[in-house]
């Protein structure tokens, strides 16, 4: 509070008084406020406000409180203005959970969440090239942010009871993003028993499952391995979207590889420098970005339902690039 007070020149008690409506600040502290936390000034003056469910946070220790709660400001912000866009275009896309009805408690219920979905979205035992596009497609809001300190994940959660979120680190590379992404839809859809699983454990058991099931790890590797080849596991990175380390992790869950085979994995690799690096290199072609709120804006300002101006705040983007990216059809 007296870090905002310093910043407009004011006393810490004004501050408290804006805080709890006893006071309003004039239009040129209020341009100093956006400034100060990097957002427009149409956000002081929303009407269309949400609140987040329960969150699950995916974060390092070192992400402070404060930032947590700048963070969860910033993700109401970009989430009002995709539920305006959606409101004014009239889109109503229901979200059903196929999965709801199944209590997990076993691991094997973990596995089988993973293949009804795969079975409801009509994906059958393929790779996913395009998450985020499937995700949206069965109604779920994509947020991305960027947390350049590399300190947050992702989280999921529940908007006004109503609409399932979940919110990325948009600067991870594109396989850490598509596990985060199946995570937090884990962290979405499953009824996890408190008592017989660990939440975050089977939250990244489904997203192994549903993004390389274990039918096409043993068709793809066999039974029980004494040694993988590095092609074998680049080829399966390409083609399913998984980190290498993921899909070594993968074969030892599902018994190719044992414990010991996969301490020595690790053994080499910090040995080594450049196998390590070698490893750990992006190589799925997708880069998993969500275009929706944009091509929102984009509908509404051709259909005449916003303006240049209001296109421009909800994108955070420069009026002049939005009318030289307005298409005249």
């Amino acid at each position: 509070m007296q870090e905002v007070a310093d910043a407009l020149g004011v006393s810490k008690q004004m501050i408290s008084k804006y805080e709890k409506g006893l006071s309003l600040p004039n239009s040129h502290k209020i341009i100093k406020l956006a400034q100060l936390f990097s957002i427009k000034v149409d956000y002081f003056f929303s009407q269309n406000r949400v609140e987040l469910g329960e969150i699950n946070f995916r974060k390092k220790a070192s992400f402070s409180l404060k930032k947590q709660n700048a963070l969860k400001e910033s993700i109401k912000n970009k989430l009002e203005n995709f539920l305006y866009l959606e409101n004014i275009l009239s889109i109503d896309k229901k979200f059903e959970n196929p999965i709801r009805d199944l209590n997990i408690s076993l691991n094997g219920d973990i596995i089988k969440a993973a293949q009804i979905i795969r079975n409801e979205w009509n994906m059958g035992l393929s790779p996913i090239h395009d998450m985020i596009q499937l995700f949206e497609d069965h109604g779920i809001i994509i947020i991305e942010i960027e947390e350049k300190e590399n300190k947050f994940d992702g989280l999921a959660t529940f908007v006004n009871n109503k609409y399932p979120v979940i919110v990325l680190n948009k600067l991870f590379v594109v396989e850490r993003k598509r596990f985060s992404l199946a995570h937090e839809l884990g962290h979405l859809l499953l009824s996890i028993s408190p008592t017989s699983l660990n939440k975050e454990a089977a939250c990244n058991m489904f997203a192994s499952e549903l993004l390389l099931p274990k039918q096409i790890l043993i068709e793809a590797f066999g039974g029980k391995r004494r040694h993988i080849s590095f092609n074998e596991l680049k080829a399966m990175q390409i083609k399913y979207g998984l980190s290498i380390k993921a899909i070594i992790y993968r074969l030892v869950d599902v018994g190719i590889l044992n414990e010991n085979q996969h301490k020595n994995f690790y053994k080499k690799i910090r040995a080594n420098k450049n196998a390590e690096i070698k490893i750990d290199q992006s190589r799925f072609s997708s880069t998993e970005n969500s275009s929706k709120l944009e091509t929102m804006a984009y509908r509404a300002l051709s259909q005449e339902l916003i303006s240049l101006s209001k296109a421009s705040s909800l994108l955070n983007k420069n009026i002049d690039l939005i009318r030289n990216n307005l298409a005249i059809i």
